[in-house]
């Protein structure tokens, strides 16, 4: 197990395992480690947060335990749940010895009574199937513990983590409570999509992880993907800030911005010098929105807005008129808010007038 001394030696153990840190943002994970406190980072997806545990994990010589959340997540996928096979399995082992015991009792009440105060270990650690939290508390060997997109859970998942992150402990009311045998490092990941509790911010750090400057984010580029020629990173990194400008659903993330770069240099490498045709260019980048942006509309208004050509006017579509118009006249597309649950409202979700005039407005 290693420990550092101070952010700039955490920064240049990261460093060594292709996680690139600001000074301030290694100073930040140093202190959580020293103070032995959980370390909340936010920020929008894919700018390195996930990454950053592997690389600590990797850098402390760490084993990584990872609980990846998601809408629905309950105690038996994250703490743990009772082996009911292997419970079986001892039951019907233990059959002939408590049919032996029993035969002294002839009385139901009696033999009742005797069943009721036996302890046959089914409820124990031998008989527990851990999940990722009571794996990281039960782990003798020390562990960065992940816990990945916590918003993507609900409140009630939030309470659970809460002793875990104060007490370094996990109570199991059939067996006890289990202290952690060694203190994790924990890293908790949020990408903004709810705000947290008031309760669990209050046990954590907390760091706002966001994009990086063009200068680190090409120093990311070409340490994980060396192949990538300096100019190329460059050009790749300058076109990705350029996109997140524009009013996207979802900016491209560092991870898509390496990607880009790679398909940059391979597309480089097959095309001769002075033998560009003509929309080479543009089709290089073309090419490269695709890798950079994941959704249809995002990428056509990359075109528009890097063309310099007019929005596309409004489409048109058969729905029914709006209160006041021409039964020929549409509603457009433009008049309704986006996919969102405003749209649901203000759209389609209610009746009668008063909701169709709530969509022009």
């Amino acid at each position: 197990m290693t420990t550092f001394a101070d952010g700039a030696e955490l920064k240049d153990a990261l460093r060594r395992h292709d996680y690139i840190a600001d000074d301030e943002f290694a100073v930040v994970v140093h202190l959580a480690t020293v103070l032995d406190r959980p370390l909340l980072l936010e920020g929008p997806a894919g700018v390195g947060k996930t990454e950053l545990a592997k690389a600590l994990a990797a850098a402390g010589g760490r084993k990584l335990v990872r609980l990846q959340c998601y809408e629905g997540l309950d105690d038996s996928r994250a703490l743990y749940e009772w082996d009911y096979a292997k419970q079986l399995l001892h039951v019907q082992m233990l059959r002939d010895r408590i049919g032996d015991r029993l035969a002294a009792y002839p009385d139901i009440a009696d033999a009742s009574r005797f069943l009721a105060e036996q302890d046959f270990g089914l409820y124990s650690e031998a008989f527990l199937a851990v999940r990722p939290l009571l794996e990281a508390v039960l782990s003798p060997e020390p562990v960065v513990l992940l816990v990945d997109e916590v918003d993507r859970t609900e409140e009630s998942m939030e309470a659970l983590l809460l002793e875990i992150l104060a007490e370094r402990q996990i109570t199991i009311p059939e067996v006890g409570t289990f202290t952690a045998r060694s203190a994790p490092w924990v890293i908790l990941t949020s990408n903004d999509t709810r705000e947290l509790s008031a309760a669990l911010k209050r046990r954590c750090l907390h760091y706002h992880v966001g994009y990086p400057t063009p200068e680190r984010e090409r120093e990311i580029v070409t340490a994980r993907a060396p192949e990538v020629p300096a100019a190329t990173a460059a050009d790749v990194v300058e076109f990705a800030r350029t996109l997140r400008d524009l009013p996207l659903r979802k900016s491209p993330s560092i991870s898509e911005v390496i990607d880009a770069a790679r398909a940059a240099t391979v597309l480089n490498a097959h095309t001769a010098p002075g033998a560009v045709p003509d929309g080479a260019v543009r089709n290089v980048r073309d090419i490269l929105l695709a890798a950079l942006l994941k959704y249809t509309g995002d990428v056509t208004l990359a075109r528009t807005r890097l063309d310099g050509a007019p929005e596309p006017a409004a489409q048109t579509r058969p729905d029914e008129p709006v209160a006041g118009e021409h039964p020929t006249e549409r509603v457009t597309v433009a008049s309704r808010p986006a996919n969102t649950t405003t749209a649901v409202f203000r759209g389609r979700g209610g009746g009668g007038d008063a909701a169709r005039v709530g969509a022009r407005r």
